[in-house]
C-alpha cells in the first residue's frame, strides 16, 4: 500500500510542468528583489510595509496556482458564465458604488483587502471566450459578423463600465485580450479591415468627445514629454532617466538615485521595471524579458499539447493576458508608449493583480497536468 502511494506521488508530481513553474518563480524572485529596493530607501518607510505585504500575496497566489493545477480545467468550462456575470455585476456596482482612489472610481474596500473586479474581469473574459471560440473552425475565411456578435457583446459591455469608472488602460488591455483571441481563430479580411478604417474614423471623435483630460496629456506628453517637465510629463521623464542611468550593469542593488531618492513616481507598482534597469542596467533588463519569454514559449508548447481546443484557447488567452500587461508596461517606463497604469505581471506589486495572474497560469498548469491522460 504505501509502495503504491508512493509511486502514484511520483506520478502526480511527474506530471506537473516544473520548467512553467521555476520560470514563474524566478519573475517572482526578480520582483521581490526590486521591490525590496524600491520600498526600503532612506525616504521609504511609508511604503515599507508593502514587501511584507506582497509576500503573503505570492504565498497565496502560489496556493492558488496548485490548488488550480489540481482542479480540472473543464470545470471553468461549465461554469465560465457564471464567473463572468459574477464580475460582470462587480464592475457594474464598482461603477456607481466603489471606492474612489486617485480621481478613479475602481475598488471595492472589503476592510482587509482592496477588490479591483476589472482586473478579475480579464480572467473571466478568457474564460468565457474560450468556451465560445472552442465551436468555431479555423478552417475557411474566418468568422463572419454573425460570429462576432457575441464575442464583441460580451467584450464591449465591460469595457464600457471600466471606461466609465474611468480606468482606460484596464479597458484597452481588455480589448486587447480578446481581440487577440478572436484574430488567433481567423475573422474575414474585410471585417478586419473595416474595424482598422472605423478606428481611423473614431479616433478624432474620442479624441474630442470621449478622452478626459488628464487621458489627452498623456498622449500629448508621450509624443513631447518636456512641455511639461514639472508636471503631466514628470513621470515619463524620470522613467526614462533611470532606465537610460543604468546603462549596461545598472549602479547596484539599492543604489539606484532615481528611486532610492524617490524621483521615480509609483516605483513599485507601475514603474518597478524602471527600478530594475537602474540597479541593474541592460543585463538586468535583458534577463528579465528573457524569463518572460521563456515562459511565452513553454506556454505554447503546453497549447499545442493540450488534448482538446478549449485547453488550447484558455492557454492562449492567458499568455495572451501576461504578454499584453509586459508589453505594455515595458513600452511606458522606456517611453514607446504613453504612460497607463497597467503593471508588470509577476514583479509589480498588488494584490488582485498578483492573485489573477497566479490564478491564471494555475489554469495553464492545469492544462500542461492533463496533457499526459489519455
Amino acid at each position: 500500500m504505501d509502495l503504491n502511494l508512493h509511486v502514484e506521488e511520483r506520478t502526480i508530481l511527474k506530471r506537473i510542468d516544473w520548467n512553467f513553474v521555476w520560470v514563474i518563480l524566478a519573475l517572482n524572485l526578480v520582483g521581490l528583489i526590486n521591490l525590496y529596493s524600491a520600498t526600503h530607501g532612506p525616504h521609504s518607510a511609508d511604503v515599507e510595509p508593502l514587501f511584507v505585504n506582497q509576500i503573503i500575496w505570492l504565498v497565496v497566489g502560489w496556493s492558488v496556482f496548485f490548488i488550480t493545477t489540481f482542479i480540472d480545467y473543464q470545470i471553468v468550462n461549465r461554469v465560465a458564465l457564471f464567473i463572468y456575470i459574477l464580475n460582470l455585476g462587480a464592475i457594474v456596482f464598482t461603477t456607481f458604488f466603489g471606492t474612489v482612489a486617485l480621481g478613479a472610481q475602481r475598488w471595492i474596500d472589503l476592510g482587509f483587502f482592496r477588490y479591483q473586479p476589472s482586473e478579475t474581469m480579464k480572467l473571466a473574459l478568457i474564460m468565457l471566450m474560450a468556451k465560445f471560440l472552442q465551436h468555431r473552425s479555423t478552417d475557411g475565411p474566418g468568422m463572419g459578423v454573425k460570429q462576432l456578435l457575441f464575442p464583441l457583446l460580451i467584450l464591449g459591455i465591460p469595457f464600457v463600465f471600466i471606461v466609465e469608472q474611468p480606468d482606460l488602460g484596464t479597458a484597452l488591455m481588455i480589448a486587447a485580450i480578446g481581440g487577440t483571441m478572436i484574430l488567433f481563430m481567423k475573422i474575414r479580411r474585410w471585417i478586419l479591415a473595416a474595424v482598422i478604417g472605423a478606428g481611423i474614423v473614431a479616433a478624432p471623435i474620442a479624441w474630442n468627445y470621449v478622452l478626459r483630460d488628464y487621458q489627452k496629456n498623456r498622449i500629448i506628453n508621450f509624443l513631447s514629454p518636456t512641455n511639461d517637465p514639472r508636471g503631466s510629463g514628470y513621470n515619463s521623464i524620470q522613467s526614462k532617466i533611470a532606465v537610460g542611468s543604468g546603462r549596461f550593469l545598472g549602479k547596484g542593488f539599492r543604489k539606484g538615485t532615481q528611486s532610492q531618492l524617490e524621483f521615480l513616481p509609483e516605483r513599485h507598482t507601475d514603474f518597478i521595471y524602471s527600478v530594475l534597469s537602474e540597479e541593474h542596467g541592460l543585463i538586468g533588463s535583458l534577463t528579465t524579458l528573457g524569463l518572460f519569454c521563456v515562459l511565452f514559449l513553454v506556454g505554447i508548447r503546453i497549447a499545442s499539447s493540450a488534448r482538446e481546443k478549449f485547453g488550447a484557447l484558455l492557454t492562449v488567452g492567458i499568455l495572451c493576458y501576461v504578454f499584453w500587461h509586459m508589453f505594455i508596461n515595458m513600452g511606458m517606463v522606456i517611453g514607446l508608449l504613453p504612460i497607463v497604469g497597467v503593471p508588470l505581471p509577476l514583479l509589480s506589486y498588488g494584490g488582485s493583480s498578483m492573485l489573477t495572474t497566479m490564478a491564471g497560469l494555475g489554469l495553464v498548469s492545469s492544462v500542461a497536468y492533463r496533457r499526459y491522460i489519455f
